[in-house]
């Protein structure tokens, strides 16, 4: 599975990428906001050149000639760039046009399994279901990418499976062994996934014994 992270704070992703582990961005206006950015697209320009991978942004109309005159500019700006759009009508008639237009899409909000099939059928790229979200209302999250990845299996869908709302390094194995082919998370999550305290203290203990043995 590979890991994108869920941010627009361009530390975390330099952060990131410097482990070598990260394969793209998603992020979205409410992040970027948080980040401080105040143009999105200079923010999208900088962005491309960190990412080796896609980096995903969601737009912000509501209606389908909207979403797609924001995404065609949007994609202008940087050439990795997917377009989100959620999964509504007009979302989905918006994902068509993009798709069509060769520009990738990511639908997201998703929360059903007829959701995701309407999605691949529209023309998404990728399919994200919300994991964090469902768990919130006592659904299966991951169960529902289970399924999503089940049914594409089954026929022969290429949409690819992006994992969205993983809030927590279990959400990151659970995405895997589920077989989803993307999780995004948030850089917390992936700073957690490193950390073991069994690693800690072996490398306390090696860096103790090493001490003793230098002292002699």
């Amino acid at each position: 599975m590979l890991l994108f992270l869920d941010t627009a704070d361009l530390d975390e992703i330099r952060t990131a990428r410097s482990w070598g582990v990260v394969s793209g961005v998603t992020t979205n206006p409410t992040l970027v906001a948080k980040a401080g950015h105040r143009d999105v697209r200079a923010f999208l320009a900088e962005a491309s050149h960190l990412v080796d991978g896609p980096l995903h942004f969601e737009v912000t109309a509501l209606d389908r000639e909207g979403m797609v005159r924001e995404g065609r500019e949007l994609a202008s700006v940087a050439p990795n760039l997917a377009i989100k759009v959620p999964c509504t009508e007009e979302g989905l008639g918006a994902c068509r046009a993009l798709a069509e237009a060769g520009i990738p899409t990511n639908v997201t909000l998703v929360f059903s399994l007829n959701q995701a099939l309407l999605a691949a059928r529209a023309g998404a790229a990728y399919v994200s279901p919300f994991v964090g979200r469902l768990d919130d209302i006592g659904a299966d999250g991951l169960g529902l990418v289970k399924d999503v990845v089940r049914m594409y299996a089954l026929h022969g869908i290429a949409a690819k499976v992006l994992a969205a709302s993983l809030r927590h390094p279990r959400h990151v194995t659970d995405a895997a062994l589920a077989g989803a082919q993307i999780g995004t998370m948030p850089f917390s999550v992936l700073r957690q996934m490193v950390r073991h305290p069994l690693t800690d203290a072996g490398l306390a203990r090696f860096m103790a014994d090493w001490e003793r043995l230098d002292a002699r």
